[in-house]
C-alpha cells in the first residue's frame, strides 16, 4: 500500500462513518484538510509505537509529542512529505483506566481475529474486534469516553480538521453556513479528542448520532465523531496551523 492509497481509505471510511460530512459543498470537495486525527489505543499492534514504521514507510515523519496526563493521552504530529495533511496520531493509555473498565476493554480487543491483528491498513479497516454490548459501553464511557468510542469503532480516524485560512474564508463566516447545514459548532477547547492551543481559532462540529447494533442485538444512538475547523490567530506565522493546534506545555522530547 502506498501513502496515496492510504489516505484514501482512511478518507472513505472516514465519509461512510460520517455522511453529513461527505455531502457538505461548503468549500471545493478538492480542498486539502489540514489535519487528520486518528484515535487509537496502546495495546498490541495498535499501540503507536507499533504504527509508527508502517507510517514511516508512507514518508510520515514524527515531528513533536504532546503527553497529555489529565486525558490518559499521548498525541503524536506527523508530517507528510509535501503539503498534505499532517496526521495527528492520539493514543489512549490503558493504564489510565480503573482495573474494571481496562479489563473490558482489553477483552474485547483481545478476541480479534488473528489476520485482523497484522498488515498496513490497521487503522482504516475498521473495527477489529466484535461490537460490546450496550452496559459494557456505557461503563467504558463513563470510565472514559474515548474508551467508550474505541470499543464500538476501533483504531480509526475520529475527525478531519480544515484550515479556514486554506479554504479562502474566515471562521465565522464557516461557521455560520455550517449552522445553516444543520452542524452546529461548539468552541470549547477541550471538545473532541484533545484540547486545543489558544494559538488557534476553533470549532469542533459533531456530526449527527447514528444507530448501531450493539452485541445483544439491542439498537442505540451515538455520536462517532465531527469535523473541525481551525483559523490561526496570527495569520503572518509562517507555521502551519496543525504546528500549532496543541498546548504548547504539553509538548515532550522525543528521545
Amino acid at each position: 500500500m502506498q501513502r496515496e492509497e492510504f489516505v484514501q481509505q482512511l478518507w472513505l471510511d472516514y465519509v461512510h462513518q460520517h455522511p453529513d460530512i461527505g455531502g457538505l459543498r461548503l468549500w471545493p470537495v478538492e480542498a486539502p484538510a489540514e489535519y487528520l486525527s486518528i484515535l487509537t489505543l496502546n495495546h498490541g499492534p495498535y499501540g503507536m509505537d507499533a504504527l509508527l514504521p508502517t507510517l514511516a514507510h508512507f514518508g510520515y515523519r514524527l515531528q513533536h509529542r504532546h503527553a497529555m496526563a489529565d486525558r490518559g493521552l499521548l498525541v503524536s504530529l506527523l508530517s507528510p512529505p509535501g503539503d498534505e495533511a499532517w496526521l495527528v496520531l492520539a493514543e489512549l493509555q490503558l493504564g489510565t483506566l480503573s482495573r474494571a473498565p481496562r479489563r473490558r476493554l482489553e477483552s474485547l480487543v483481545a478476541q480479534t481475529p488473528p489476520e485482523d491483528r497484522r498488515g498496513q491498513n490497521l487503522l482504516c479497516r475498521g473495527r477489529p474486534w466484535p461490537m460490546p454490548d450496550w452496559p459494557t459501553y456505557q461503563a467504558l464511557c463513563q470510565a472514559h469516553p474515548l474508551a467508550g468510542w474505541l470499543s464500538v469503532m476501533g483504531p480509526r480516524m475520529h475527525h478531519a480538521g480544515f484550515d479556514c485560512q486554506r479554504l479562502g474564508h474566515d471562521l465565522a463566516d464557516l461557521d455560520t453556513r455550517m449552522g445553516e447545514v444543520g452542524l452546529a459548532g461548539n468552541p470549547d477547547r477541550h471538545h473532541g479528542i484533545f484540547p486545543v492551543s489558544p494559538l488557534l481559532g476553533y470549532r469542533f462540529y459533531p456530526t449527527c448520532s447514528q444507530r448501531l447494533a450493539f452485541a445483544e442485538g439491542d439498537e442505540h444512538r451515538i455520536e462517532l465523531g465531527g469535523l473541525a475547523l481551525v483559523q490561526k490567530q496570527v495569520s503572518a506565522n509562517q507555521e502551519r496551523a496543525v504546528e500549532l493546534l496543541l498546548p504548547h506545555h504539553t509538548r515532550c522530547e522525543m528521545s
